[in-house]
């Protein structure tokens, strides 16, 4: 395998340090301890580990910890000179960031941002020194009666918001905005449509009214004007900007540049595991980590995978992967009653309608029973072309138009909530390959749906779960890569990354693998058995929800996934998570 020593003979050295995964919130106007308190509760699956609130009669802030070293120290809310701060988080260049004249009271990674940070200033001043860090996360620092909010710039981290009354209430999940009595959850109709058109929600939006996003590579200013919070100032501090190289030769370079990334990410003093399915993307993981783990003299990362038989392709395939690299692999079955019994656990903690990806539920929940970090493959088909609707735009836009159509949302009718502009109209961002995968880029698919789902249900079982392929290093080499070299005439996808998988010892047979749909792939037949048990509720759902009829009845798994959304999100004001068989809360929507 082509990797070279000094690129990450340095990992070792920096193991000591604390993480910061966790579950952040607060509230900008009428703090409420109680508020915060509650907030605190409803993300507690996010850091069991210890918690934290500060508060004066401006704003409020709240934190859950999920420790992963530096145990006894590194407490949160973080406080400086004039400023405190809260971060979910790593920041995998801290250590080359750090300034000898600041006063750091913990040894771990979140700090540096408050050294970093000045004072008072408009987003545009913020977006220079956040524009520093090499990292995932979202944080929150209140100084000088200014409230600063920032997203990581692929958007890795989540962090929402939302005004209620006379505050601006803020946190890593939906749920935890339920703290305060005055809000109410409900559905964002528009939003509805549009994540059941594309399949994933666009831009800043979330599937509840008025709740959301700080956009990736964003910073946010708010301030209390005349006791109200009000957005004073907004910056990108970056964008991720597709620009293809004319011609390319360089498979050793991509893969130095993603073995730069798990290097990084394999940084930690607490046990690390693989998320490892069988595919080209998770197999690579699996063949670099290994590798950069022995010349850094660490642990060799066991890996884990999870299906419904042991004839399932993904199954097979990762027995190859995990035999030829000599991984410790844990693998499980999935039982008979995993739909049933996970389903309301996905509902809730997913925040969404995919209920494919019911195997994330047990897959980390095994993990997290001997590991407290991950790392996984998510975001390489978003940037070498994975999917195979890259391979047909033309069906891709047709399809979505048809849904709008059958919807009743027309392009003319969603321009009301300030977000949507021609662009997103899918006969315009399908015209080429480039054009798609920097409208998805800009507008959410990678953000809103696969990091989101993987936060969520990871972070449900207290798992940390870091995502190489989208370290700097890798997306920056990633981006100049020629379209031919993502998706050739031969429509083979990835071929970029195929040619650099070709210089590791992954069996060729992975390398040349085909992609495959991840929740499909790992159960099909439980999915398929699932649907036909539960299609009674599908013309129900449907029924129910008269502008989305026609095309939930063309996508029983989206009812079923909206049935669910309803009843663990909406009904009784989803104040707490509530429990009970998977026919009886689709009846109670019903």
């Amino acid at each position: 395998m082509v990797m070279c020593a000094c690129l990450i003979q340095g990992v070792k050295s920096n193991l000591i340090r604390d993480s910061s995964m966790c579950g952040i919130g607060g509230m900008l106007g009428q703090p409420d301890r109680v508020v915060l308190s509650r907030m605190i509760e409803l993300m507690k699956h996010r850091g069991p580990d210890g918690h934290g609130i500060f508060a004066d009669d401006q704003c409020g802030l709240a934190h859950s910890r999920l420790a992963i070293v530096d145990v006894a120290g590194s407490p949160q809310p973080i406080y400086g000179p004039g400023k405190v701060g809260i971060v979910n988080g790593e920041i995998y260049n801290h250590l080359s960031l750090k300034s000898e004249s600041y006063g750091y009271t913990t040894n771990g990674d979140s700090e540096v941002i408050l050294s970093l940070h000045k004072g008072k200033a408009n987003a545009g001043e913020h977006a220079k020194w956040i524009s520093q860090l090499d990292g995932m996360f979202a944080f929150a620092i209140w100084s000088e009666n200014q409230l600063i909010l920032a997203r990581d710039p692929v958007g890795i981290k989540p962090l929402m918001r939302t005004l209620v009354g006379d505050s601006l209430l803020f946190a890593s999940e939906a749920k935890a905005l339920r703290a305060h009595e005055d809000y109410v959850p409900a559905i964002d109709n528009l939003a509805m449509k549009v994540r059941i058109a594309w399949e994933y929600p666009l831009d800043g939006t979330t599937l509840f009214a008025d709740v959301h996003q700080v956009r990736p590579g964003t910073v946010e200013v708010w301030e209390l004007v005349n006791g109200y919070p009000k957005m004073t100032s907004i910056a990108q501090f970056e964008t991720q900007k597709i620009e293809p190289e004319i011609s390319w030769d360089d498979p050793e370079g991509l893969l130095e540049s993603f073995t730069l990334s798990v290097s990084d990410r394999l940084m930690s003093d607490v046990p690390v595991g693989i998320v490892l399915s069988g595919g080209l993307d998770s197999s690579l993981v699996c063949a670099v980590a290994s590798e950069a783990a022995e010349i850094a003299q660490q642990p060799i990362p066991a890996c884990w995978t999870v299906a419904e038989s042991e004839d399932n392709p993904d199954w097979q395939a990762a027995e190859l992967v995990a035999s030829r690299l000599d991984l410790q692999h844990h693998q499980h079955i999935l039982e008979s009653d995993t739909f049933h019994s996970k389903l309301p656990d996905l509902a809730w903690h997913g925040e969404d309608l995919d209920v494919t990806v019911l195997f994330f539920q047990p897959l980390f929940e095994k993990m997290s029973e001997s590991v407290t970090v991950g790392l996984c493959g998510q975001g390489a088909d978003e940037l070498h072309a994975g999917y195979p609707r890259y391979r047909e735009l033309n069906n891709h836009s047709t399809m979505v138009r048809e849904r709008l159509n059958e919807m009743d949302a027309e392009v003319t009718n969603l321009d009301s909530d300030g977000w949507w502009n021609e662009n997103h109209s899918p006969e315009i961002h399908t015209k080429s390959l480039q054009d798609f995968l920097q409208f998805e880029i800009d507008n959410g698919q990678l953000s809103n749906f696969q990091l989101r789902l993987v936060d969520r249900h990871s972070m449900a079982h207290g798992l940390e779960v870091r995502v190489p392929f989208l370290g700097s290093r890798h997306r920056n080499a990633s981006h100049k890569l020629p379209m031919d070299w993502r998706l050739p005439a031969n429509l083979e996808e990835k071929a970029a990354l195929r040619a650099a998988a070709d210089l590791t010892n992954l069996p060729k047979e992975i390398v040349r693998r085909p992609k495959l749909p991840a929740g499909r792939a790992t159960s099909p037949r439980m999915i398929d058995s699932l649907l036909d048990e539960l299609n009674p509720f599908v013309e129900g759902i449907a029924k129910k929800n008269k502008n989305l009829e026609r095309t939930l009845l063309k996508q029983p798994e989206i009812a079923i996934g909206l049935g669910l959304f309803e009843a663990m999100h909406i009904l009784d004001g989803g104040r707490n998570k509530r429990v009970g068989d998977v026919s009886d809360l689709l009846q109670e929507v019903i």
